[in-house]
C-alpha cells in the first residue's frame, strides 16, 4: 500500500478492482465502510462478478476477467479527453513534459525494439532526450509531439467508450458511468482510493494493470494525499514482510538488486545500481544504494567483509538467470534440482498446472517440508484415488517432514499492507516435537558448518565465515533477529558535515537508514526496516492509538517502514509551494524552516519549497512515471494484452498482427505452449478467487472452517446452466486443456454472460481452497486447470483468467 489500512476512510471515492475485500479482507474492509459512513463516500467496483463487495457498493460495472487494460485505458483517455485532470499536479510531479527519443515508436500492438525469437524487447528508444549536463530535456508547453504528455495522449485515443465495451463487454453506459465518480476526484479537495489483490497480479500483465491505475491517479493528484494512493489488499498478515525480506532469490531484503554472473566485482556491481539525477536538484535516492548494500553484507559477514575483499562480495551467490517459482519448477521439471526445501509453503496447490508441478517433485532425489500441517504437497507421492492418481513405486524422491510452530506458537513481527511492522507475542507453547522455524533453520546451517569444518567442500568460506553471534546459536531469539536487521554503528556515525559531531555512537543501534555509511561502519539486513528497533527499544511493540490528526495516522502505533512513514509520496500532498492541496486533510505543510504535518516527511525535512526538490524521490527524475521508461518488459505504456487461454480469436486492439494477440514479452517455456487451450475446445473463461470461510490452503485442516465451507464448488450463472441442463447442487466435471477438476455447481445470479466482440462470453467462478487433505471433503486441487504462465516483469502466474470446459459429472 501507498497509504494504509485506516487511511481508506479518508477517501471520497473508493474503487474495487481486482479485488474482494469484503470477502478477502473482512477485517480492512471496514474502513471502506467508514468512509460511507463518516465521508458519504462513493463505493464503486468492477468486477466479473457481482461479488459480496460489489452487494454494499454505490455502483457496479461488470468487465470480461483478463480486460482490466482496456478498462483503464479508456479512463485514461475519458479523463484526457474531458479535461479531468489535476493539471497543476501533472505538470508539477510527473514526467509528462519530459521528451522522449524520436526513435520510440509504437505500431499495431509493439513498441520499437521488438524482438519476437526473444520475446523481449531492446529499449533503447524507450529513453529521454539528454541534453549536454545528463539531464533529461523537458517541453513546458506540452506540445512537442515526443513529449510523454503527447505519447500518452495518442497512445489512449485508440480506448473509445465503444472499445471498451467490445473488449471489456461493460456496457458503454456503465463504463462511463464509472468514468463520472473517478473524474469528480480530479478537484484538489477531492480524492480516490484504489484497492486491488490478486485479481489484478495474478495476470500475465499483472504488472501493467497496476501500473495503469497508478496512471489514472497521477492524472487526478491522488498520490500522496490522505485517502488517495494505490493500495494492494495482502491476502495474508505477513505476505508485505515476505517480499520486503525477499524470501526468493530474484532481490536482497528491501528490494535491493540482487548481482549475477556478469558483475564481477563490487565497484562495477555498485556503479551499475546507483542512479544519476535526471533532473538538477533532485535528491535521488537510489545514490545511496551502497550504503545499503555495504551494510547488508557487514550484517551478514560481519568483520570477514572488508574493504580489501569488496565487503565479501564474493560470498554473495550470483545470479545466473532467472530463480523465480515458476523458473524453478520449471527447472525441477528438467531434472536440473535435486533438492527441494518447502518452508510455509504449499506448491502443490499453489503453483499453477498441478500436474507439472507433480511431475517435478517426483524428480527429485528428496524433499524437506517444514510446516505446522501436513499438506498436499508432503503428500504428492500418495494416491488419493482420482484426487491425486500417481504410482508411489514411480516417485524416487524421498520426503521429509519436519513440523514447525504456528504464528500464534512464537514471538516475532509481521508487516500488514501498510506497511506497518507489529510485534506479536507468543501465545502457546507448539505440540509435540514442532519446533520453531528459526530453531530448525539455525541446527540445519550449524550442522552444515560443522559438516564443512570436518569434510570440507565448494565454496566453504561463505559459509564458515557468516556471522552467528546469536546467545543460543541454534535458536536466535526473534528480538536478537529484528535488531539485527535494524542495524547497528560498528564505529561512531558522524555528520558528514562536521566530522566532531557524532550521530550514533558505536554499538548503538541505528534510528533510521539516513545513518547507513558504505565504507563498513554500519550493520542494516534491511535498509527499509532501519528504526524499527533503535536505541529506544522494540517500535514495532508500540501500541499507542492516539490520532491528533483525525486521518488515522496512528504514528505511534508499531512502526511502519521506510523511517516510519505512512503515506508514500507525500510531498505531493501539498503543492509545490508547500501548502495542502486539501487543508482539511493535511498530510504535510511548509512551516517556513521545516516541514510539518501528520506525517514524516517523504524528503530531507529541512527542504525548502524553493529548492525544488521533487516527491517521488525513489525517481533518478523526481517525478512520478507517467511513460515508464525501461523499467517494464512489455512497453512504457500499459497496452491491453489478451490472456494466452483468450475466448477470442485475436486481440480486438490489433486484430490484424497476432504477435500482439498476448503479452509479446511473457516467458513461454518449452511445452508450455502448447499446453494452452483454445476457445474451440474450452469455450468459457475460468477465474479463481478467496472465500471468507477459509484462508487459502490453511484452513481446510479445521474442522470449523470445514462445516461451513465443506467442500469444493464452482459458480457458474443462471444462462450457461440452462445451455449445459445443470441444476444447483449438481456435480459437474471441470476441465481445462491440462486437467480436470470435478465439483458441485452453485448457480447464481451473480455472474452473467459478456457480449465481446459479438461473441456470446461466459465466466466459471472457482474457488483455490481445496484438495485432498484436511478436514473438508476430499476434492480436486483447482490449479489442476491452470496455466504455467506468469506475469511478464514478476512472473506471477496467470490464474485470473483461462479456458474451461463444463458438463454434469
Amino acid at each position: 500500500m501507498t497509504n494504509h489500512w485506516v487511511d481508506i476512510k479518508n477517501a471520497d471515492l473508493i474503487l474495487v478492482m481486482g479485488g474482494n475485500p469484503a470477502e478477502a479482507h473482512p477485517c480492512g474492509f471496514k474502513w471502506a465502510i467508514e468512509a460511507k459512513k463518516t465521508r458519504k463516500a462513493k463505493l464503486v467496483v468492477v468486477d466479473p462478478r457481482f461479488n459480496r463487495t460489489a452487494s454494499v457498493a454505490d455502483f457496479y460495472a461488470p468487465l470480461r476477467s483478463g480486460s482490466d487494460i482496456a478498462f483503464l485505458g479508456g479512463v485514461i483517455n475519458y479523463l484526457i479527453a474531458n479535461d479531468k485532470i489535476h493539471k497543476d499536479y501533472v505538470k508539477a510531479y510527473t514526467n509528462a513534459s519530459f521528451l522522449v527519443d524520436p526513435g520510440f515508436k509504437f505500431s499495431d500492438g509493439l513498441f520499437s525494439g521488438y524482438n519476437e525469437e526473444k520475446r523481449s524487447y531492446d529499449k533503447g528508444s524507450w529513453s529521454y532526450q539528454l541534453d549536454k549536463d545528463g539531464y533529461a530535456k523537458i517541453d513546458e508547453s506540452w506540445q512537442d509531439p515526443n513529449c510523454v504528455w503527447q505519447l500518452m495522449k495518442a497512445h489512449y485515443a485508440r480506448y473509445t467508450p465503444e472499445m471498451v465495451a467490445k473488449v471489456c463487454g461493460t456496457p458503454k453506459e456503465s463504463f462511463l458511468k464509472v468514468c463520472e465518480y473517478i473524474a469528480e476526484t480530479a478537484a484538489p479537495n477531492k480524492t480516490m482510493t484504489s484497492l486491488y489483490a490478486l485479481g489484478w497480479t495474478e495476470h500475465s500483465v499483472g504488472s501493467q494493470n497496476i501500473r495503469c491505475m497508478a496512471m489514472i491517479q497521477l492524472l487526478l493528484g491522488n498520490m500522496g494525499m490522505a485517502g488517495g494512493g494505490i493500495n494492494a489488499l495482502r491476502g495474508h498478515s505477513n505476505v508485505q514482510g515476505i517480499t520486503d525480506f525477499a524470501l526468493y532469490a530474484q532481490q536482497l531484503p528491501g528490494y535491493l538488486a540482487a548481482p549475477t554472473d556478469a558483475d564481477k566485482d563490487i565497484k562495477s556491481f555498485l556503479e551499475k545500481k546507483t542512479t544519476k539525477a535526471l533532473r538538477p536538484g533532485q535528491m535521488n535516492f537510489y545514490q545511496n544504494f551502497p550504503k545499503w548494500y555495504v551494510s547488508l553484507q557487514k550484517a551478514w559477514w560481519g568483520d570477514a567483509a572488508t574493504k580489501d575483499n569488496g565487503f565479501a562480495f564474493d560470498y554473495m551467490p550470483k545470479l545466473a538467470g532467472a530463480s523465480d517459482v515458476l523458473s524453478i519448477f520449471d527447472q525441477m521439471y528438467q531434472g536440473k534440482i535435486n533438492g527441494f526445501l518447502c518452508q510455509g509453503f504449499n506448491p502443490l496447490a499453489s503453483v499453477a498446472n498441478k500436474k507439472k508441478v507433480s511431475d517435478a517433485l517426483a524428480k527429485l532425489k528428496y524433499m524437506v517440508v517444514m510446516d505446522p500441517l501436513a499438506t498436499d504437497t508432503s503428500e504428492f507421492w500418495k494416491p488419493y484415488g482420482e484426487f491425486n492418481e500417481v504410482d508411489p513405486a514411480k516417485i524416487p524422491t524421498e520426503v521429509f517432514r519436519l513440523p514447525t510452530s504456528l504464528f500464534a506458537e512464537t514471538a516475532g513481527s509481521f508487516t500488514n499492507s501498510g506497511r506497518v511492522i507489529l510485534w506479536r507475542w507468543k501465545a502457546a507453547e507448539p505440540p509435540g516435537d514442532a519446533k520453531d522455524d528459526t530453531e530448525i533453520m539455525a541446527t540445519l546451517f550449524l550442522k552444515l558448518k560443522e559438516m564443512y569444518a570436518k569434510d570440507g567442500g565448494a565454496f566453504a568460506e561463505p559459509i564458515q565465515k557468516l556471522t552467528w553471534a546469536y546467545r543460543i546459536p541454534n535458536k536466535p531469539s526473534p528480538e536478537e533477529l529484528m535488531m539485527e536487521y535494524n542495524g547497528k554503528a560498528l564505529a561512531d556515525v558522524v555528520d558528514p558535515k562536521d566530522a566532531t559531531k557524532v550521530l550514533v555512537k558505536a554499538g548503538d543501534q541505528l534510528p533510521s537508514f539516513a545513518m547507513l555509511r558504505d565504507d563498513g561502519t554500519t550493520t542494516c539486513g534491511n535498509w527499509i526496516y532501519c528504526g524499527v528497533w533503535s536505541q529506544a527499544g522494540n517500535n514495532s511493540a508500540r501500541r499507542d492509538n492516539s490520532d491528533p490528526s483525525g486521518l488515522g495516522q496512528t504514528l505511534n502505533w508499531g512502526f511502519a517502514w521506510p523511517v516510519n512513514r505512512r503515506i508514500l509520496y507525500n510531498r505531493a500532498s501539498a503543492d509545490p509551494s508547500g501548502k495542502p492541496w486539501d487543508p482539511k486533510r493535511t498530510v504535510l505543510r511548509w512551516t517556513g524552516k521545516v516541514w510539518g504535518g501528520n506525517d514524516i516527511p517523504d524528503m530531507r525535512p529541512d527542504a525548502a519549497p524553493e529548492e525544488n526538490v521533487m516527491p517521488f524521490i525513489m525517481n533518478p527524475e523526481g517525478v512520478a512515471r507517467l511513460f515508464a521508461r525501461d523499467l517494464m518488459a512489455e512497453g512504457p505504456f500499459p497496452e491491453h494484452y489478451e490472456p494466452f487461454e483468450t475466448p477470442l480469436e485475436a486481440n480486438p486492439m490489433h486484430p490484424q498482427n497476432p504477435k500482439a494477440k498476448s503479452n509479446p514479452a511473457a516467458r513461454v517455456y518449452k511445452g508450455d505452449m502448447e499446453a494452452f487451450g483454445n476457445a474451440k475446445d474450452f469455450p468459457y473463461v475460468a477465474t479463481t478467487y478467496r472465500l471468507t470461510e477459509h484462508f487459502h490452503f490453511w484452513t481446510k485442516q479445521s474442522l470449523v472452517n470445514a462445516i461451513m465451507q465443506p467442500e469444493h464448488f464452482v459458480e457458474i450463472g443462471e444462462e450457461l446452466a440452462k445451455e449445459k441442463g445443470i441444476a444447483a447442487g449438481d456435480r459437474v466435471k471441470v476441465r481445462s486443456n491440462r486437467g480436470f477438476i470435478k465439483a458441485v455447481a452453485v448457480v447464481t445470479k451473480r455472474i452473467k454472460a459478456f457480449d465481446i466482440d459479438g461473441k456470446k462470453v461466459h465466466t466459471v467462478g472457482i474457488p483455490i481452497h481445496f484438495g485432498f487433505k484436511g478436514a473438508t471433503k476430499p476434492g480436486f486441487i483447482t490449479n489442476t486447470l491452470t496455466p504455467f504462465v506468469g506475469d511478464a516483469n514478476t512472473q506471477t502466474p496467470e490464474y485470473k483468467a483461462f479456458l474451461v470446459n463444463i458438463e454434469k459429472a
